[in-house]
């Protein structure tokens, strides 16, 4: 501890704390993929059981039928997303936030219908099973798009805070009369 013009002790100058490790981001990582893979999970049923609904029971040709389903799951998606996922990250700008995610998810529902689309009419490939394996294929493909878009854009995260390294330097800045004195005389009295 130094002694400052004053003569009162100054808390010597603290290092900044170290960026967040290596180690950190990925384990940060790796959660917030598990979490986007769960929603995203429950989002490819939602899709796949409303494609298949509205498949089966409307005379739809096969990408209507997916382009309805989609959007459903992309309702469902952003709720999970915004509610679960994302739910620790910047929440100010909800109008950008929903603007955003509508936009990265039509680029997504091109992509995914743009799949089946071609498999369908390019290729013939157009029974049930083919057009959920392709549906599915086109799934996991706007998926990555996705997973990339909504957390480089729409679910921005908030500015890191920089950790207290040491609750006595803490104290010192904050509350000098809360420390005990180096003397032994009681605190706040000189």
């Amino acid at each position: 501890m130094g002694h400052g013009s004053s003569g009162a002790q100054t808390a010597p100058a603290t290092p900044r704390a170290p960026r967040e490790g290596v180690r950190g981001r990925i384990d940060r990582l790796v959660r917030e993929v598990v979490k986007f893979g769960a929603v995203g999970g429950a989002g490819v049923l939602v899709n796949l059981l409303v494609f298949n609904f509205v498949r089966h029971t409307t005379d739809l040709q096969v990408v209507r039928a997916s382009i309805i389903a989609t959007i459903v799951a992309i309702a469902f998606n952003y709720v999970g997303f915004r509610y679960f996922t994302y739910r620790d990250r910047d929440k100010s700008g909800q109008t950008r936030e929903m603007s955003l995610f509508l936009l990265f998810s039509a680029v997504g529902l091109v992509i995914e219908n743009g799949v089946l689309y071609t498999a369908t009419y390019g290729f013939g490939w157009d029974s049930p099973l083919q057009s959920n394996i392709f549906k599915f294929l086109g799934i996991g493909i706007g998926t990555l798009f996705r997973f990339w878009s909504y957390r480089s854009w729409v679910f921005r995260a908030l500015p890191a805070r920089e950790p207290v390294t040491r609750a006595e330097t803490f104290l010192e800045h904050e509350h000098p009369a809360a420390l005990p004195r180096a003397d032994g005389a009681p605190a706040g009295r000189r």
